[in-house]
C-alpha cells in the first residue's frame, strides 16, 4: 500500500478512494423491527432433507460461533468439512472468555426485556451498529441459554436453584450468566459435545492442525478453501458450495494483547484480498480490567474478568506522592474513586471503552501505581510513567465475606496470584487497559453473508452487531447466537437456490490458489535475512499500539501508515524463516500471518484517519467533549466503512453503509 510518496504533504482524504454507497437488502425495514427475524426467517429458501445430502459447507474455525454452526448443520444434514489449526476444537479462543454471557430473560425482575438488550447493546455501541442485527441479537438470547442447559452447561445457580445472575458494564439490570470465572470453557465444551456428536455421526469431518491460507472463488463465488496440514506442511485444497469463516478477531496486530498467541486474521484477510469488504477495522476495544504489562520480552496479556467490577473498586491515590505507599496504608479519603465519582448511575460497570480511558487519564495526570516504565511523551521527551490503577476487593470481602467472594471469583483471583505473586485477598490487584475485542470484521448483511456469493461469516470475525464498542458478555451471546440460531436459518436461502456446478481439484481457480499459497510460502523462506518474525511483530505492535491504540489523531496515524510501509519493505528483505516448508514449522506459520497484519494495520490506521470523529473504542482527540468523552459526528459519519481491496499499490476503496435509526432515539451517549 505505497500509492502516497509524500507524507509530509498529505491530508486523510489521499488514502482512499470512495465508492458507492452499500445497503443490507435481507431485512424488511418497512416492518417494525420486532416482526423482521421472523419475516426473514418465513421467505428464505428452504432445502428439504434429502437435498442437504448432496451439499458440503466448510467452516473455518471451532469457536462458539464455527463449533455451534458445525455442529447445527451437520444435524441439519449437510455434510460439514470443518477446520481449526488447534490440535483440538476445545482449544478455540472462546475457551478463554470469563465473565458470563448475557441474556433477556429478567430472572431477577428488574425491569430487563428484549427490548432494554437491544438498546443497551445499540447505545453501548455508541450508535454505530445496525438495529436490525442487535435487535435480532436480543430475541434470540433467551434461547441461547435454553440451548445450553439442556447441553449441561454448568451455569451458577442462587440458593433456591435457579441459574443465577449478574451485572456487566453499560447495564444497569442483572443479565449475565455464568459459570464463576470459566464461563467460555464450559460454553464451548456445550458446543464441543454437540460437535462431536455430528463428527461420530459422520456428518461433520474435522480436520485439526490445518490453517486456512487462501479462498477460492470461482465464477464470482464462494467455492472452496486452500489449507497448509501444520505438521507435515502438506499445501491441500477443498471445495464446498459455501464458505463459514468463523475466525475469530485480530486483536493480535497489536502483538500485546489478551488474545491467544494464534489468533491471526489471514482468513479473514485472505478473504478480503478476494473482494469480502472489510468492515470498520479501526473498531478495536481496550480492555479496562488486565495485568499490567512488567516486562519488554512479555509475549501476551492476562484478561481479569469484567466480572470483578462487580464487587471490587477501582482507584488510584488523590495525591501522586502516594504512589509508592503500600495502597493498605492509603487512607480512604486519600482515595479517588474516579469512575464512581465522574459517572454515579453506573459507577465501576460504565462500559469498557470508558473506563479504559478513564485510567489512563489518571495515569497520564502522575497518578498511576505500580512499577515505573520509560516513555516517550506527545514532546518527544523521555519520562517515567506509572500504568496501573487498583482494583480494590476490600469492601467486598468485609460486607460478604471471604467465603463469598472466594466462591465468586475464586478461579480469577487464583490466576492473579499465580502471575503476579501478589495475593488480592489481602492487597488490592493492580490493572491496566489492554486490547481486547475486535469490533470490525468482514462486511456482512443480516444473513451473516459477505459481498462474495457463498462466503458467510459469523462470530468475532464479522461486523455486524457491536458498532463502536462491545459490551461485556456480549461476544459469547453474539457467537452462540450466529452459529446456532442464525446462520443455520439464512445460509439455506444460498443454498437453496444456488445450484452450483461442481469444483474440483481441476479447476484453473482451484489450481490458482494452490500455486499461490506456495508461491507466499517459498517468498518467505528464500528470504534468509537477520531480524526474527517477532521482532518484526513487536514493532508493529509498539506503533499500533502508539498511534491507533487509545488515542488517535490525524499527523500519528499518518505518521503510522509511514512506519508500517517502512517496516513491511524491511520485512520483506530482512526477515530471517527458518526451516522448510514440508515439515512442522512454527516460525513459517508466524511470518505468514505477520505479512497479513501489516496490511490490516494499515487498514486500521486508514480507517481510523478517514473517520474524524470519536465514537466507542476509535478515540480522536480532535473530537471530544469539554470533559473528555468521545463525541460523535453524525452528520458526516453515520455509516458503516466497507473497505474494498485494490492491490498493495492503489488506494482501497470506502463503501459506506447509512445507518438509520428508527426504534432507537440518536443521542449522545450519557453513563453519568
Amino acid at each position: 500500500m505505497d500509492w502516497v510518496k509524500d507524507m509530509t504533504q498529505t491530508k486523510a482524504e489521499d488514502f482512499f478512494v470512495v465508492g458507492n454507497d452499500i445497503a443490507d437488502t435481507k431485512a424488511d425495514t418497512s416492518l417494525p423491527i420486532e416482526q423482521i427475524w421472523k419475516d426473514r426467517q418465513f421467505h428464505a429458501k428452504l432445502v428439504n432433507p434429502s437435498n442437504r445430502r448432496k451439499l458440503t459447507v466448510i467452516i473455518v474455525g471451532t469457536g462458539l460461533a464455527g463449533g455451534a454452526a458445525a455442529a447445527s448443520l451437520g444435524e441439519a444434514g449437510y455434510n460439514v468439512l470443518n477446520f481449526c489449526y488447534q490440535d483440538s476444537p476445545r482449544r478455540a479462543h472462546s475457551i478463554a472468555a470469563q465473565g458470563g454471557i448475557n441474556a433477556a430473560k429478567n430472572y431477577r425482575n428488574d425491569n430487563d426485556s428484549v427490548h432494554r438488550l437491544f438498546y443497551d447493546t445499540v447505545k453501548g455501541g455508541d450508535y454505530r451498529a445496525r438495529e436490525t442485527n442487535v435487535h435480532r441479537l436480543a430475541e434470540v438470547s433467551a434461547n441461547i441459554i435454553d440451548q445450553c442447559v439442556a447441553q449441561g452447561v454448568p451455569f451458577a445457580r442462587d440458593y433456591g436453584g435457579l441459574l443465577d445472575n449478574r451485572s456487566f458494564g453499560g447495564v444497569q439490570v442483572e443479565r449475565t450468566f455464568y459459570a464463576r470465572g470459566q464461563t467460555g470453557q464450559q460454553l464451548l465444551i456445550g458446543a464441543y459435545q454437540a460437535l462431536e456428536r455430528q463428527i461420530h455421526k459422520g456428518a461433520v469431518k474435522m480436520y485439526n492442525r490445518h490453517e486456512m491460507l487462501e479462498l477460492i472463488v470461482v465464477d464470482d463465488r464462494a467455492r472452496g478453501i486452500v489449507t497448509r496440514d501444520m505438521v507435515t506442511g502438506e499445501i491441500e485444497s477443498f471445495t464446498a458450495d459455501a464458505v463459514v469463516l468463523a475466525t475469530g478477531g485480530y486483536g493480535n496486530v497489536f502483538f500485546l494483547s489478551t488474545n491467544a498467541m494464534g489468533c491471526n486474521t489471514t482468513a479473514n484477510w485472505r478473504a478480503h484480498r478476494k473482494g469480502a469488504y472489510f468492515g470498520n477495522p479501526c473498531y478495536t476495544q481496550i480492555h479496562p480490567t488486565c495485568i499490567p504489562v512488567h516486562g519488554d520480552n512479555q509475549s501476551k496479556l492476562t484478561l481479569m474478568s469484567e466480572s470483578l467490577r462487580n464487587d471490587g473498586r477501582i482507584w488510584v491515590p488523590k495525591n501522586a506522592a502516594d504512589c509508592d505507599k503500600d495502597p493498605r496504608q492509603i487512607r480512604e479519603e486519600d482515595r479517588d474513586y474516579y469512575l464512581e465519582r465522574i459517572y454515579p448511575a453506573f459507577g465501576n460497570l460504565v462500559p469498557r471503552d470508558i473506563a479504559s480511558r478513564q485510567a489512563k487519564y489518571r495515569c497520564d495526570e502522575g497518578r498511576g501505581v505500580g512499577p515505573t516504565v520509560a516513555e516517550i511523551g506527545p514532546d518527544g521527551v523521555e519520562r517515567q510513567v506509572r500504568r496501573g490503577v487498583y482494583l480494590d476487593f476490600a469492601e467486598a470481602i468485609g460486607r460478604l465475606g471471604k467465603d463469598a467472594v472466594r466462591a465468586r471469583y475464586g478461579n480469577l483471583f487464583d490466576m492473579y496470584a499465580q502471575i503476579t505473586g501478589e495475593d488480592p485477598y489481602e492487597t488490592p490487584m493492580r490493572i491496566y487497559p489492554a486490547v481486547h475485542y475486535t469490533m470490525g470484521g468482514l462486511w456482512v448483511d443480516y444473513d451473516l453473508s459477505s459481498n462474495i456469493p457463498g462466503l458467510y461469516v459469523a462470530g468475532e470475525a464479522n461486523v455486524s452487531d457491536h458498532g463502536a464498542n462491545r459490551l461485556g458478555a456480549s461476544a459469547l451471546m453474539q457467537g452462540l447466537s450466529d452459529g446456532y440460531f442464525v446462520l443455520p436459518n439464512t445460509i439455506n436461502d444460498y443454498l437453496g437456490g444456488a445450484n452450483l456446478p461442481k469444483v474440483d481439484q481441476d479447476t484453473p481457480e482451484v489450481r490458482e490458489a494452490v500455486q499461490g499459497v506456495n508461491d507466499r510460502i517459498n517468498k518467505l523462506l528464500s528470504i534468509k535475512g537477520s531480524r526474527t518474525v517477532d521482532s518484526f511483530h513487536k514493532e508493529l505492535g509498539n506503533i499500533m499500539w502508539e498511534y491507533c491504540g487509545m488515542d488517535r489523531k490525524e499527523e500519528g496515524l499518518i505518521l503510522a501508515i509511514s512506519k508500517i510501509r517502512a517496516l513491511r519493505d524491511e520485512f520483506y528483505k530482512n526477515v530471517r524463516v527458518t526451516g522448510v516448508g514440508e515439515e512442522f514449522n512454527q516460525t513459517l506459520e508466524r511470518a505468514g500471518r505477520l505479512a497479513d497484519f501489516f496490511e490490516l494495520g494499515e487498514l486500521m490506521c486508514v480507517d481510523a484517519l478517514h473517520r474524524r470523529e470519536s465514537c466507542g473504542g476509535h478515540f480522536r482527540s480532535e473530537s471530544q467533549t469539554e470533559d473528555g468523552e468521545a463525541l460523535r459526528d453524525d452528520k458526516n459519519f453515520l455509516y458503516v466503512a466497507a473497505w474494498e481491496y485494490t492491490g498493495t499499490s492503489t488506494a482501497p476503496i470506502l463503501h459506506k453503509e447509512p445507518l438509520v435509526y428508527k426504534a432507537i432515539e440518536l443521542k449522545q451517549r450519557s453513563y453519568k
